[in-house]
């Protein structure tokens, strides 16, 4: 009997990490696979939609101006009402730690419908960091009955929580199945590499690039003052170029523009679709981020990442050494991102290509868990 299976997610990295999933679902003829998006992002959202050419069954389109958690979280409860009852679905996917993902977790428990968690068993350990996408994700957790854990990491955290061992697989990451796609794509299509070779045609083609990304909500006031001033400092003191696609939240906006308008060879770029952005992390020499995602992709790149964060619900690539947590200190940015850059033998030990996270077949593992036939678990 065919499995009617919805996945409801909302925001940029939500898709790029559940569309191999929901293509490895929808080319089994074993599911029924709809999508419902809640646009808790609606422009970088609708990017990966395009890219990925999936046009989604539903679509809540919840965003507002400056809108609150708790505005998200009841647009999603009561938006879903209406799909649920539509779509009739015998489980819901959902993703990682976003208030969509939380809401809908919990209107679908409301409806007695299971649910499946992707990325499921990250923990930091700090219910306020991430914040509050650790608490989203314990919550949602406490909740779904089958668990796609993509570490044995993270399958050890569920399991010390007294989830069922028998819930709980370990699949790899999603993020790499879609990264390795574009990868893919980069490379077999010169065209596609060329018209991005023109369109970042500003960029020195000898200076390093360190590539930046922020936009951490627990890092909004003095603390993200002081990344950028970091990030100021370190393009004044060595031969490099920054290229930092720019959060549209206004907090970091006005963050960026205060301390980072004008200094030379900074680049403030407006955010980028997934497809260049893979291409910005492939020439980079080293990575600046708070994102939880880049911290399992640029790993798989060979790429040195510095994590802006006191604390990482991803360990794993912390521990293989090829990231390195370095809080929000402007002093202990520029130290440990300088010694990547002045020493040959430090950069070796970082860009090693090591990546725990997946092997490309994570997408496919969870349809056929999903399908109850036997599946080979990825073991990090």
């Amino acid at each position: 009997m065919t499995q009617r299976i919805l996945l409801v997610f909302g925001t940029r990295p939500e898709a790029i990490k559940m569309l191999p999933v929901s293509r490895a679902l929808a080319e089994d003829p074993e599911f029924d696979v709809k999508i419902c998006v809640t646009a808790q992002h609606r422009q970088m959202l609708d990017q990966v939609l395009d890219l990925f050419e999936t046009k989604p069954d539903y679509d809540l389109n919840v965003m507002t101006q400056a809108q609150g958690l708790e505005q998200v979280t009841s647009a999603v409860l009561t938006g879903l009402t209406g799909v649920m009852a539509e779509a009739k679905p015998d489980r819901i996917l959902v993703h990682g730690d976003t208030t969509t993902t939380m809401a809908a977790s919990l209107a679908a428990f409301y409806h007695k419908i299971p649910v499946a968690h992707v990325e499921a068993g990250l923990r930091s350990g700090d219910t306020m960091q991430p914040w509050p996408e650790e608490v989203n994700r314990r919550v949602t957790d406490v909740i779904a009955d089958v668990f796609f854990a993509p570490t044995t990491r993270s399958r050890d955290n569920l399991l010390a929580e007294n989830v069922p061992a028998q819930k709980v697989h370990v699949t790899g990451n999603t993020v790499i199945d879609a990264l390795l796609g574009i990868v893919e794509r980069l490379e077999g299509r010169p065209n596609i590499a060329a018209e991005l070779e023109k369109r970042f045609g500003f960029l020195d083609p000898v200076r390093p690039i360190l590539l930046v990304t922020g936009h951490r909500r627990e890092n909004f006031g003095a603390p993200f003052l002081s990344l950028c001033e970091a990030i100021r400092d370190l393009a004044l003191a060595h031969p490099i170029q920054v290229v930092y696609p720019v959060h549209l939240n206004p907090s970091v906006r006005s963050a960026v523009g205060q301390v980072l308008t004008g200094v030379p060879n900074v680049h403030l770029i407006e955010p980028l679709d997934y497809l260049p952005f893979v291409y910005l992390m492939k020439r980079s020499h080293v990575v600046l981020t708070d994102s939880g995602g880049i911290q399992e992709e640029a790993p798989s790149l060979g790429k040195p990442v510095f994590v802006m964060r006191n604390v990482t619900e991803r360990p794993e690539a912390v521990d293989a050494g090829t990231v390195k947590l370095v809080g929000t200190d402007r002093h202990r940015i520029f130290e440990d991102v300088t010694d990547v850059l002045s020493n040959p033998a430090s950069y070796q030990r970082m860009s090693r290509a090591h990546n725990p996270y997946g092997d490309g077949k994570a997408s496919r593992r969870i349809a056929d868990i999903l399908a109850n036939r036997s599946v080979q678990e990825f073991c990090a």
